[in-house]
């Protein structure tokens, strides 16, 4: 979740039902030898198989060497998928995307797809929104006003437990669903209000189900903005809002709420943007990413309780973290910096550090990690530049290795070359050079000249590398005296062995 921001749109008109929108997809699963993108939001695994959401749509693999993308194809189509949930064969991936309103991009739902038999037939979902301006929920002895979440905008869904029986969503501004017939209906589940620590039907209760107040006179409640969601068992449910945990003993009926400012041993923070549960031997330890929401004394970190919530440690405290993963008692946190892991919970940690593939020459450039998955001793980590892989076990240690993957358009063939992003700014990223090696190995020299055909930078010289192979090169945007260009258009000139060179442009803005 990249803001805080809650926009609330409402119609007066009556939505179609969402059954009516409900459509079954077959699919022949596009074959390849890299992933759909390069942007990594979700990971989940079940058996052998390796899920992984994209911003370019839904992909799979069994153990690196071949990729299965659904992207470009309905109902996934060419958007991102926000959250992926896997079980013994069913796997539930969210469609979700930007959309640019009023000058400001906004995050929307584009619905929910499932399927049982290993991705073959979709069945499409769509968001699920709600009629009218304001519902009445009647939860135990008490009639609850409901804010009718009527839009997508802002109703995107950010993660999915599966129970026997029932798929649980949790959808930021659309709060926390339940369905138990596959997402024909959906059921709006009420939790805590900011002012509750606990809620059960047999209370008497005065509160709005509302993320949002606004001109309808609902009570706001940070507690129902909806991030993380995790199963510890069909009755036993952890959700994670921006007021906090909240834990339920009886299938999401009766709820208790724990904040930064409601324990003497809290979460770091309310805002709590990842869960996870950890089971090693008879220890079953919930782990959280709590980042600092509206309180100055609050701090992102990460936070974990082993007695059901009635404490919890707090540690790495000053990190952002975006995902949890588990090797039996060793813990991996998925994080701005990279990935963090821990085998004696939490007291220590070792950082990841630059994850490098010594046999592609591939690199991570940027340093977050937004999931991370574990598949027996192999661990995967994505983000923003890329999926990769690493071994922990006592003869591989965690980190001494690294396989990347990385889509492009392929040059094999036709000896062509590209930079990528284009145009690119150094002040926030760097910018690839692909290219490939047509011939038998051979030293590659590259250089780069401004628009006066002035050399700039000697990014490789004479280096070594494979034939009939393709390669990135990466550039930071400086010179050779180690300064930030300016903008404009640059030129850089491959030279692979005798071979005959190539050039390609760079555009850089700032």
């Amino acid at each position: 979740m990249k803001s805080l921001k809650i926009l609330v749109l409402l119609t007066l008109s009556v939505h179609p039902s969402i059954a009516q929108g409900i459509r079954t997809y077959s699919l022949s699963l596009a074959r390849s030898t890299r992933p759909p993108s390069n942007s990594i939001d979700a990971l989940a695994v079940s058996g052998d198989t390796l899920w992984l959401g994209t911003s370019k749509g839904l992909g799979l693999t069994i153990n690196g060497s071949n990729w299965q993308s659904f992207a470009n194809s309905t109902p996934f189509d060419d958007k991102g998928i926000s959250a992926v949930a896997a079980s013994s064969g069913l796997v539930w991936a969210a469609v979700g995307y930007s959309e640019k309103k009023d000058g400001e991009f906004i995050q929307t739902g584009d619905g929910l797809n499932w399927s049982n038999d290993g991705g073959m037939t979709w069945i499409h979902v769509p968001q699920p929104v709600d009629s009218g301006t304001v519902n009445t929920i009647t939860y135990g002895i008490n009639q609850i006003r409901a804010l009718a979440i009527t839009v997508r905008q802002q109703n995107i869904t950010f993660d999915i437990a599966l129970t026997n029986g029932a798929v649980w969503i949790a959808s930021f501004a659309g709060m926390l669903r339940k369905s138990t017939n596959s997402g024909i209906t959906w059921e709006r589940v009420v939790l805590p209000p900011d002012h509750l620590d606990s809620i059960s039907p047999t209370d008497t209760l005065d509160f709005d189900l509302s993320p949002a107040g606004g001109a309808l006179g609902l009570r706001e409640n940070l507690n129902h903005r909806v991030f993380s969601v995790v199963a510890g068992s069909d009755s036993i449910l952890w959700v994670g809002t921006a007021a906090g945990v909240n834990r339920s003993t009886d299938g999401g009926i009766s709820w208790r709420r724990y904040s930064h400012q409601n324990q003497s041993s809290p979460i770091s923070g309310n805002f709590v943007v990842a869960l996870n549960e950890q089971l090693y031997q008879s220890n079953r330890v919930i782990w959280a990413a709590t980042v600092n929401a509206t309180a100055s004394e609050e701090q992102p970190g990460v936070s974990f309780t082993d007695d059901m919530g009635a404490t919890w440690t707090t540690t790495l405290l000053g990190e952002r973290a975006h995902n949890i993963a588990f090797k039996d008692s060793i813990v991996y946190v998925a994080s701005d910096r990279g990935i963090f892991r821990s085998d004696d919970y939490g007291q220590s940690w070792m950082l990841s550090g630059t994850i490098s593939d010594q046999n592609s020459l591939q690199r991570f450039s940027l340093q977050p990690i937004y999931a991370v998955a574990v598949k027996g001793d192999t661990i995967w980590v994505g983000g923003p530049d890329g999926i990769a892989f690493t071994l922990d076990t006592p003869t591989n240690p965690f980190g001494s290795t690294w396989r990347i993957f990385r889509t492009f358009e392929s040059v094999l063939a036709s000896g062509n070359t590209y930079s990528y992003p284009s145009p690119f700014s150094p002040d926030e990223e760097v910018v690839r050079i692909h290219y490939a090696v047509k011939a038998n190995a051979s030293p590659v020299t590259i250089r780069i000249f401004d628009f006066a055909m002035q050399p700039v930078r000697t990014l490789i010289q004479n280096a070594p590398r494979q034939g009939f192979s393709e390669y990135d090169e990466i550039w930071d945007g400086r010179n050779d005296k180690g300064d930030v260009i300016t903008n404009g258009v640059y030129f850089y000139h491959i030279q692979p062995g005798d071979e005959g060179g190539s050039w390609g442009k760079i555009f850089v803005i700032r």
